[in-house]
């Protein structure tokens, strides 16, 4: 019995899987195979020739999509003081400190990014089990310990398109990049945007290929292999 139903099936029909797309056939394609009938999200997902078993080809970074991810941030900062002041200012929807700590413990998780300011991260250490998991603990390798001026400047980049990523015990990475609703190009950027930042992000440990498998996929969608050579250097005026 087929694990899929129809529409995936149909779908899939249109994608050659042993074929490997170049980012712009890609990106055409799973815009016309998408359906679901809420807006997907489009993904991206790179397989890395790294052992993150070891300290030193651990692969993680955060980039600015150029064109945002077209959704609603919800945005959650512990501060205190002046810090959750600016954090309010700047349109953080919840700001607090013991309060949310609570909210959090009894199961609450209505939220997608958690920031904190260094002082708070004696209640946030709490957390560390539940938020976690989910990839939501503040951490300063992903700038999301932060306070005053750049508290502001991540809260309003958070809402832009702010993603940050890390590579996960298989040696995968996992982003998202914009809405099927999205025009072409701007799926382009933003995927030319994220795989730059991977790039660079490349541990000098790492020996050999070091991106080795590409897809992009969209919600519930199939998976359409992409060159990954090609979407490191992807011509957007094509």
């Amino acid at each position: 019995m087929s694990r899929h139903g129809k529409k995936y099936l149909e779908a899939a029909s249109k994608i050659d899987p042993e074929n490997v797309y170049t980012p712009q056939e890609a990106i055409e394609l799973v815009q016309e195979v998408a359906f679901t009938k809420f807006d997907s999200t489009v993904e991206v997902h790179i397989r890395l020739g790294v052992d993150p078993r070891h300290a030193d080809q651990m692969v993680r970074g955060v980039v600015l999509l150029p064109n945002g991810l077209g959704k609603t941030v919800r945005i959650l900062v512990f501060a205190e003081g002046e810090d959750a002041r600016i954090a309010e200012e700047a349109g953080a929807d919840y700001v607090g400190g013991q309060d949310l700590m609570a909210r959090i413990q009894e199961g609450w998780f209505e939220f997608d990014v958690v920031l904190a300011t260094p002082q708070m991260m004696r209640v946030v250490g709490r957390l560390g089990r539940l938020l976690g998991p989910r990839g939501l603990m503040p951490n300063p390798k992903a700038g999301t310990i932060v306070q005053g001026d750049d508290l502001a400047r991540v809260i309003q980049e958070s809402r832009l398109g702010r993603v940050e990523f890390r590579v996960d015990k298989t040696a995968n990475l996992h982003a998202p990049i914009g809405k099927v609703s999205f025009e072409k190009v701007k799926l382009l950027e933003n995927m030319a945007a994220f795989v730059d930042a991977v790039r660079r992000a490349r541990p000098s440990a790492s020996k050999g290929a070091y991106m080795r498998k590409m897809i992009v996929t969209s919600t519930m969608g199939p998976a359409i292999r992409v060159d990954p050579l090609l979407a490191q250097g992807i011509d957007l005026s094509a």
